[in-house]
């Protein structure tokens, strides 16, 4: 594992106004852990992960540590963990429920670089519901191309096509989570995130990400989300852990 000294995410890639986004910082730390394979990754965050500004990366006995100013701001580490797959639904049921995306009527937070309905800029990855499929849970989809903005090194695979970074990959798989909870009737953020990257996205393709909430205990609510290609392949999937916090903590 080749650990660098800091971490910068620019002002580009934030959540809420005033902070990263967490996918981004997740997947981020996560391509810092290196190859894991099959293995999990999860990340865990401690507070708000501050933009524009260094942060200190640090091997630990367990992973990796983010810490800005001496407080740790996220923890990663990998596991044997399996991620159970949201269901996939075909390009035209996403582009169909992503027309009745709620967050068209009310955001909190509308510059997100995810999900931000002010972000020409961003993955524009714009959630709506669909049929479940288990025992009424709600599943949400979003149609996705990634953009040339998104490059990564695609020398390690055998096409010639370019792939999106890690830290994009895992962006995508974040804030679909928080609609799936419902975030526009409980304003939450992400506190963990499990993802098991199979390849990266390829640029100018089209992707599927789906989103499912799997249940919710006290101020904790739990979802999953997997991204498929054109071909209905698994490129990677998730699980989350938000935290339902008072909207001062971002806004005031």
């Amino acid at each position: 594992m080749r650990v660098n000294d800091s971490l910068l995410v620019p002002a580009r890639y934030c959540g809420p106004a005033k902070s990263a986004n967490g996918g981004y910082v997740a997947g981020a730390l996560a391509a810092v852990l290196g190859d894991t394979g099959a293995l999990s990754v999860t990340v865990t965050l401690r507070q708000p992960p501050p933009l524009d500004a260094s942060m200190r990366v640090a091997a630990v006995e367990d992973g990796l540590e983010l810490t800005f100013g001496g407080a740790v701001v996220a923890r990663a580490g990998v596991s044997e963990a399996s991620i159970e797959p949201v269901e996939a639904v075909s390009w035209h049921e996403a582009m169909a429920a992503s027309a009745a995306y709620p967050g068209f009527t009310s955001h909190p937070f509308p510059t997100c670089f995810v999900c931000g309905t002010e972000r020409s800029d961003g993955l524009r990855i714009f959630p709506g519901q669909v049929p479940s499929t288990h025992d009424g849970r709600t599943r949400v989809a979003a149609p996705w191309v990634p953009d040339d903005t998104l490059t990564t090194d695609s020398r390690e695979y055998d096409d010639p096509a370019l792939r999106v970074s890690l830290a994009a990959t895992w962006s995508a798989l974040d804030c679909i989570g928080g609609w799936a909870g419902d975030l526009t009737e409980r304003l939450m953020v992400l506190g963990r995130m499990s993802a098991i990257i199979d390849e990266l996205p390829v640029q100018g393709e089209q992707h599927v990400v789906t989103g499912e909430h799997r249940g919710s205990q006290g101020r904790k609510t739990f979802t999953a989300s997997t991204l498929h290609d054109a071909d209905g392949r698994i490129v990677g999937r998730a699980e989350h852990v938000w935290v339902a916090i008072d909207p001062a903590t971002f806004t005031g």
